[in-house]
């Protein structure tokens, strides 16, 4: 049995707003509930209602900004920059800005619709 995995076909989410999300492991991919790792692309304009999520949230961006905020803080990382933020934090994501944010996002446990905690728009 081997001891290791390499992901080759990451699950793609179904979106309607425009952004890509491959989940590479996690729920959707092989049902780990402990962790997920997903690579995504938001689109200029892209935002998510606010959230206070059950997992802890890591995001490192590669390409272009993205917006958090945090408790009513506002911020923005560039490429190369990362932040954790903790479970149980009210949280906004969003791209405003005119290019395309590329990121990498880990969430412990594992991203769910039900531990995201999403509030109606």
């Amino acid at each position: 049995m081997k001891k290791y995995k390499i992901q080759n076909a990451p699950f793609v989410v179904p979106t309607t707003d425009g952004k890509v999300i491959e989940e590479h492991f996690g729920n959707a991919t092989d049902g780990n509930s402990q962790i997920s790792i997903a690579h995504m692309i938001a689109p200029t304009g892209w935002s998510e209602p606010f959230q206070t999520p059950e997992f802890d949230e890591y995001t490192y961006i590669i390409k272009g900004k993205k917006q958090f905020i945090i408790e009513g803080e506002t911020i923005i990382l560039d490429a190369g920059q990362s932040i954790k933020i903790n479970k149980n934090t009210r949280v906004q994501y969003s791209n405003p800005f005119t290019i395309a944010c590329e990121y990498i996002a880990i969430c412990t446990p594992a991203f769910s619709m039900d531990l995201v905690n999403r509030e109606d728009q």
